[in-house]
């Protein structure tokens, strides 16, 4: 089943083409990783796909899927990650704009954090301080964020880029596993090519014109996969 589909998508930052002739799609249970260097258009596309901008040209169209329905990871900054909040506050505000703004939180939305505090193995957390976590702990509150926010779809930027090794490959672990066991559809912005072929079903490389869309296996054996991984 189709979830998102982009049809010859132009976009620009500021004055500047950051988009060019851009055509891809996403399936249900795809993991999808878009890999570029910096300026190679990444992030104007997420604000695309995720309403924060408007394409100069061509389409973004949703199917069978509402964008209420996407969770979000974004990349974390110095000020969120002294963020005075608990873990569980935290977790529970992923579930503002699941059926529109509420003020109070209800028996669903708790048991949908404590839920997904399970899932990600950070149960014991609920009442600790977000500030006082590890990089790795951050990661996996603001990743239960982000599913209190969706079932189906989850957009996650950089979600790695102030890991250590052992956190970045825990963190990789879990996301494959919410994708192969839970059916989540995954499309993550990632710097790093190694781990998105390990990890992935599908690569799109941007260079503002897409330089490949396909699955990992056919990446691979392109001029460019075989350059980005050393073996070229």
């Amino acid at each position: 089943m189709r979830l998102l589909e982009c049809s010859d998508l132009n976009m620009s930052y500021e004055t500047v083409p950051a988009l060019k002739d851009l055509s891809f799609f996403v399936d249900a249970g795809d993991y999808l990783c878009i890999i570029g260097e910096n300026g190679s258009g990444k992030t104007t596309l997420l604000k695309g796909l995720l309403g924060l901008k408007e394409p100069d040209s061509g389409l973004i169209e949703y199917i069978g899927i509402t964008k209420r329905e996407v969770g979000y990871m974004p990349q974390q900054t110095t000020i969120q990650k002294d963020f005075p909040a608990s873990v569980m506050e935290v977790v529970l505000s992923g579930c503002l704009n699941r059926e529109g703004f509420r003020v109070f939180y209800g028996k669903k939305d708790r048991e949908l954090a404590v839920k997904n505090l399970e899932t990600l193995s950070i149960s014991d957390l609920a009442g600790k301080s977000y500030m006082e976590l590890s990089g790795g702990q951050q990661q996996r509150v603001l990743l239960a964020r982000a599913l209190c926010a969706t079932q189906r779809l989850l957009i996650l930027d950089e979600p790695t880029i102030s890991l250590d090794p052992v956190a970045t490959s825990a963190f990789y672990g879990v996301v494959k596993s919410l994708n192969r066991d839970r059916n989540i559809t995954i499309i993550m912005v990632s710097h790093d090519v190694s781990a998105a072929v390990q990890n992935a079903s599908k690569i799109l490389h941007l260079e503002t014109t897409p330089l490949f869309f396909g699955s990992v296996e056919d990446y691979v054996n392109t001029d460019v996969g075989k350059r980005m991984l050393g073996a070229g």
